[in-house]
């Protein structure tokens, strides 16, 4: 993945053939052209449980376009960082009673979410273009 300066506050992931753009809110000095990249972390938690729940239904031929997951953050007000994070699987009426508990365990494997609760080592460094 590359990372590149576009002009402003927009900085673009460049992956696998598809560009990321990220920019800040107007009051942090950016035009709000594109998401924040912390609103991109937070959306890829939820679109990654997302696509778990699409396959579970996929699976089972269950449609899935009237399911919506609902995210929402509480944060802490001195580090502003959140500490918990709460993804509601909205179920229309007819979802199947028996897959509930299911689809809550198939979104529990998304590996964002791993990701999050085993975090990596990180490493930062500078080299020479």
């Amino acid at each position: 993945m590359e990372i590149t300066f576009d002009g402003g506050k927009v900085i673009t992931a460049h992956t696998h053939g598809h560009t990321i753009k990220t920019d800040q809110p107007v009051n942090s000095g950016g035009e709000n052209s594109a998401p924040s990249p912390f609103e991109l972390y937070l959306a890829s938690i939820g679109t990654c449980a997302g696509i778990y729940v699409k396959s579970f239904c996929d699976n089972r031929k269950i449609p899935a376009d009237k399911i919506k997951i609902i995210q929402t953050a509480e944060y802490d007000k001195e580090t502003g960082l959140p500490t918990d994070i709460k993804i509601d699987i909205k179920l229309p009426p007819d979802f199947p009673e028996k897959y509930k508990a299911s689809i809550v365990h198939v979104a529990e494997l998304c590996k964002v979410k791993k990701s999050i609760a085993n975090p990596p080592k990180f490493e930062v460094t500078t080299s020479q273009i």
